[in-house]
């Protein structure tokens, strides 16, 4: 069978594409190319460029396809752009999501999995929220994707497939050229601030949390792009929940993650508390035992590839030299990288931090001192 992929240029969407045809399914990307790229998809994956608001392309793209679930990324997600502009959020992510059920409903599709947010559940004052718990969003982003989420229900009750998936915060790439580039999103801004040399903006220090800054779950894009491939291969043989966290259930605050990559890339920058931002929520961390329990998760495989390929490293060091901690290894490999041309230093750095430190700093730093010391990491790796 052959899945639709709303949003597959983007981001997740592409990790999502490369899941799904590493696990052999065929996939077709529909995306308007306005933040996607073409350049994160395989030649032999088909893309098709127009609107999800465009109900006639969807149509004849399902129809020539033959698609039998459609995986819906496409949409609008930048909290402080949907306060300043609601009509587009809702236009995009209410009607688009609309239009895309609709040409599917129509043109016989049996499955689909809608790409969701935490951010419908707002200031909720719960330490771990839950999919039952009351979902009042905080931002018209969120208050657009619990539309989008009712509108899919109601296609369910018409006996189509579905499953929300709420993800909390995505951050890493398995690759360099998915990586995400987005102004919207705290790894890429740190990183761009410590190639500029320019002090790292944290968004409100006054928040009711241990160090004052928002507190967030930070989930390896991976993981996302694995929870909808199995939430689709899961869809086909039975049905799922209506909506699933996908999250860690650990939080970090904003502070500890800018700290953590200052320290990690040896800058001696300070973080610039600014004012708050418009729509942001204090503190939101995933409960995920519904999704472990249903989607029977399996570990992140990148984390056991790094386990592996430290110890190889270390051992394919001559034996005249000592061995160093993976700690100063690492601090290494950062020190180098700022020697490079400074062309260079940007990509470089991202594939560095987003690919190797997003895995073990960010999901472990409730436990490991700012020092990141590598063998701890390893140690305390999920």
């Amino acid at each position: 069978m052959t899945w639709l992929i709303t949003g597959g240029a983007g981001y997740i969407g592409a990790h999502v594409v490369r899941a799904l045809a590493a696990a052999g399914h065929a996939t077709v990307v529909f995306d308007d190319l306005s933040t996607g790229k073409k350049s994160r998809l395989s030649a032999d994956v088909p893309l098709v460029v127009g609107s999800i608001l465009d109900r006639d392309l969807l149509a004849s793209t399902i129809r020539e396809y033959e698609i039998a679930g459609v995986v819906h990324l496409a949409a609008k997600k930048s909290v402080a752009e949907s306060v300043e502009n609601p009509e587009l959020y809702e236009r995009t992510n209410v009607l688009g999501t609309e239009t895309v059920l609709a040409a599917a409903h129509a043109g016989g599709v049996r499955y689909f999995v809608n790409s969701s947010s935490a951010a419908v559940y707002g200031e909720s004052g719960i330490a771990r929220v839950a999919e039952s718990d009351v979902a009042i969003p905080a931002s018209p982003y969120g208050a657009t994707k619990l539309a989008a989420e009712g509108i899919v229900n109601r296609y369910r009750a018409l006996g189509m497939a579905t499953c929300s998936l709420r993800y909390f915060n995505v951050a890493g790439s398995v690759a360099v050229e998915l990586r995400d580039d987005s102004v919207a999103n705290l790894f890429p801004i740190i990183l761009r601030n410590i190639e500029a040399h320019e002090r790292p903006k944290i968004f409100g220090n006054d928040y009711e949390t241990p160090d004052g800054t928002c507190i967030r779950d930070y989930v390896h894009v991976r993981d996302i792009a694995d929870a909808h491939l199995i939430a689709a291969e899961m869809l086909v043989k039975g049905e799922l929940p209506a909506v699933m966290n996908i999250g860690t259930g650990t939080g970090s605050s904003v502070l500890e993650v800018v700290r953590t990559l200052l320290d990690l890339t040896g800058s001696s920058l300070e973080p610039e508390f600014v004012e708050r931002r418009a729509g942001d929520i204090g503190e939101l961390v995933a409960d995920v035992s519904l999704a472990r329990r249903v989607l029977k998760r399996r570990r992140h495989p990148q984390r056991r590839h790094l386990q592996r390929k430290l110890p190889q490293r270390r051992r394919r060091r001559p034996r005249s030299q000592p061995p160093r901690s993976s700690a100063l290894a690492i601090q290494s490999r950062i020190d180098s990288l700022r020697r490079s041309p400074r062309s260079k230093v940007m990509a470089r750095t991202q594939a560095l931090v987003q690919q190797v430190l997003v895995v073990f700093v960010v999901r472990n730093l409730k436990r490991i001192s700012h020092r990141c010391s590598a063998a701890n990491l390893a140690a305390n790796s999920l």
